[in-house]
């Protein structure tokens, strides 16, 4: 009898202690409210246009004028001579850029750790974070007048030292290297501080274990320092999966031209010529909509494995 009181008695309070947590937590579904809106006018109503994917279409008929062609722009997509060139370029850098902006940030991670002078060590963190925020249309101008083959820094130096200056933004054999190594210059900052912030959640306890067994720098590095940061080494690379098909449009139609197509050329810059350029809406649609899918499916994999092996959860 007592416990069906104590039921009845919860039954009745759950509800009231329902409203009350909601109308506590009011304010902050507010604040969130222009947040959804913003992310559904920008991100979901745009979606309609994926119908152009599978449409002959013609911006004076719309959305819903143009004529069903079913999987011909894709199939169009794929007979097209560039296509493979193009794929091939995008994985390409993609995946140089994915190794080395795991590789060059715990590098240079793990050495900031070993600096002892808190100054110096937060001078170097801001100075190689900065980068970060800078739009790729002012590193671009940057780069091509450090770049220049007339007068910039590199050729200048490369003259002193009797060689012969490079033209590099248009030579297609270093494009896709100066793309990986500027890109890993611009963003290896923000890894690094992620990997530093890793490196101070190891108990320091282990370090000095280590220096009473007789253990080096190198061997706490490689014994401890490595170890603990393991886990959110294998979330950003596992989490990186989803970029093999993004080399970086902002970065790569900034610094391109047509003499380094061959190898400079990617899915996104390839899309934009087509669609913008050329007036093929479908077949843009087409191949950008191929991009999202397989872009998708190496981010789900990405999430299971970082969740499987580092116990990595988005909720």
């Amino acid at each position: 009898m007592q416990n069906e009181v104590m039921t009845i008695s919860q039954a009745q309070t759950k509800p009231k202690n329902t409203k009350l947590k909601f109308r506590q937590q009011l304010p902050m579904y507010a604040m969130i409210l222009p947040s959804i809106a913003i992310l559904a006018i920008f991100s979901y109503y745009p979606m309609i246009g994926i119908m152009m994917a599978f449409q002959d279409y013609n911006p004076t008929k719309g959305f819903f004028g143009s004529e069903l062609v079913g999987w011909e722009n894709f199939q169009y997509v794929y007979e097209m001579p560039d296509t493979i060139r193009v794929l091939w370029n995008t994985i390409y850098i993609a995946i140089m850029k994915i190794v080395a902006g795991l590789a060059i940030p715990i590098l240079f991670a793990v050495l900031l750790d070993l600096v002892r002078n808190s100054a110096i060590k937060r001078t170097v963190q801001t100075v190689i974070y900065m980068p970060h925020f800078l739009s790729w249309v002012i590193l671009s101008g940057i780069l091509i007048d450090v770049l220049s083959p007339t007068d910039g820094i590199v050729s200048v130096l490369m003259k002193s030292f009797g060689l012969e200056p490079v033209f590099f933004l248009a030579n297609e054999d270093w494009f896709p290297y100066l793309l990986v190594i500027s890109n890993t210059w611009k963003e290896f900052g923000y890894g690094t501080i992620i990997y530093l912030a890793a490196i101070t959640s190891i108990d320091s306890s282990l370090y000095e274990a280590a220096v009473m067994d007789g253990a080096n720098r190198f061997k706490q590095i490689l014994h401890i320092t490595l170890p603990g940061m393991a886990p959110i080494i294998i979330v950003m690379g596992t989490l990186s999966l989803g970029n093999v098909l993004n080399a970086g449009f902002d970065q790569v139609f900034n610094l391109y031209s047509p003499v380094v197509y061959s190898t400079g050329d990617i899915l996104d810059t390839y899309v934009y010529r087509i669609g913008l350029l050329n007036s093929q809406y479908g077949v843009a649609t087409a191949a950008g909509l191929f991009k999202s899918v397989v872009s998708f499916i190496f981010i789900a994999i990405g999430y299971k494995a970082a969740m499987k092996y580092a116990g990595y959860r988005v909720f």
